[in-house]
């Protein structure tokens, strides 16, 4: 059944039926659809359009509808309808007969998939911080396993200096922090309700606006009509909150599967999280963190993808929006899945201590703590800098870590070293020496830890 026709005399081409009808993805919007129209329904009441015997119908009518949807989310896909709205409409003609045909009264199309798409959204940031939020419990997790692990870490891919890899982890938590926080942010610009709009201009029925909203669970109505039914900065903003947290977790990917390989070893993944080869029996392959990769490029297509249809249009609809859902279905579901798939598959993955040690032990990454070392005996850093420079020169042409090198080769190079450099350049307290906020000794990690899990207590449950 078309909602619209009265002033056609042509039958629709079937090809332009099948370029233009949506029903074949908005279906997902079916309960959201219910939902607005028995909203409605209560405003239509309320201002005196319909009767209350009306009203009752086609609420009793809606409810029957959700039922059969929660059982069957596929049902309105059994039909030829153009989109989920006249689906709805359709079925409930088919059961009430000409007061069905009284639901549509004062609004459009326009208004109703710009609120139905708000609370789909909405529902689906609902649940896609939940999978955040086990993500983040996941790292917090790995990190207290982890406790005073030692690794390299690295600038240019090239050993720079030794962390715990608790700090690394932590860093993670502080990317996913901001994530969570954008997410926050977002839904709080989304609560704003377009139904009672129209199709551009606003109803022609005196119907109570806010009051509507709050019954959909908005904080308020949307204040401009020409705004509201073409508004999708949710969309955008959502999409690039997904974006960025997608980078963040590919980011993680690439760490793991670099750290998982062979060449590094540091971490060791577990049977359950790992794929073979068809010809290679030796191979234990990250496949999972590669999708993970993978699905980042997807989601950042997406993103792209909405900002081009929205790039160009004029106020107010424009049947280009009807572009802003398959995109935007996808990055949600392939958003809260990968949060989720993560959240999974941490507990399987294993710390190898001692390589990590030992690979924290090579590259010179004491380097900087012989500087140090110097600047404490009153040289300029600039200076200091250089001398250790020129002593990971000697210490490399005869194959040796610095704290190898005789008193004697170390006073070559500057007379202000003594026998106290050699506790100096052990990991142990090159790592302690990083104690100011926000560095890799062992105390300020451990602190970073316990203030993440008292964050983390709390936006678990501000929600």
């Amino acid at each position: 059944m078309a909602m619209w026709g009265g002033r056609f005399t042509e039958a629709t081409l079937s090809e332009f039926r099948d370029f233009n009808d949506s029903l074949s993805f908005d279906y997902l919007l079916a309960q959201q659809d219910i939902a607005a129209s028995r909203a409605w329904t209560k405003g239509l009441q309320h201002a005196g359009i319909i009767s209350a015997d009306e009203a009752s119908q086609l609420d009793q009518g809606l409810a029957d509808l959700a039922i059969a949807i929660e059982a069957d989310p596929r049902l309105p896909l059994q039909t030829t309808e153009e989109d989920i709205h006249s689906w709805v409409e359709s079925q409930l003609t088919a059961k009430l007969g000409s007061v069905a045909k009284k639901l549509h009264t004062g609004r459009s199309r326009n208004d109703l998939v710009a609120t139905d798409l708000r609370l789909w959204t909405r529902l689906q940031t609902g649940t896609v911080r939940k999978s955040l939020l086990a993500a983040l419990a996941a790292l917090l997790e790995f990190a207290e396993k982890a406790e005073h692990a030692v690794m390299p870490g690295f600038t240019h891919l090239q050993r720079a200096q030794p962390v715990l890899v608790a700090h690394w982890a932590l860093a993670y938590v502080e990317m996913f922090k901001r994530d969570l926080g954008r997410l926050d942010d977002a839904l709080v610009r989304m609560d704003s309700c377009p139904l009672g709009c129209g199709a551009l201009a606003g109803t022609g029925i005196n119907i109570d606006r806010q009051v509507l909203a709050s019954e959909l669970g908005f904080g308020n109505a949307a204040l401009n009509s020409l705004d509201a039914v073409s508004d999708r900065d949710y969309l955008v903003e959502l999409s690039a909150t997904a974006s960025l947290c997608m980078t963040h977790l590919s980011r993680l990917s690439e760490d793991v599967i670099f750290f998982c390989s062979g060449e590094a070893g540091f971490f060791k993944l577990g049977d359950a999280i790992s794929s073979g080869s068809s010809l290679m029996p030796q191979k234990k392959n990250p496949d999972v963190f590669e999708l993970l990769r993978g699905k980042t490029g997807r989601v950042l297509g997406h993103l792209v993808a909405i900002l081009h249809v929205l790039k160009g249009l004029p106020l107010a609809y424009n049947k280009d929006m009807q572009e802003d859902k398959q995109g935007f279905f996808d990055l949600m579901h392939s958003w809260q899945q990968s949060l989720l798939v993560l959240a999974t598959v941490l507990p399987h993955l294993t710390v190898n201590q001692q390589q990590c040690r030992k690979a924290a032990e090579l590259g010179y990454s004491n380097a900087t703590d012989l500087a140090d070392y110097l600047v404490s005996k009153g040289m300029p850093f600039r200076d200091a800098h250089e001398c250790a420079g020129e002593l990971v020169l000697v210490a490399s042409k005869q194959q040796l870590p610095l704290e190898a090198l005789s008193l004697a080769e170390l006073q070559q190079v500057s007379t202000l070293i003594s026998d106290d450099v050699y506790p100096a350049l052990t990991l142990e307290a090159g790592m302690a020496r990083r104690c100011a906020l926000g560095g890799t000794a062992s105390e300020q990690v451990m602190q970073a830890l316990a203030s993440a899990k008292v964050w983390f207590e709390k936006a678990a449950n501000s929600h």
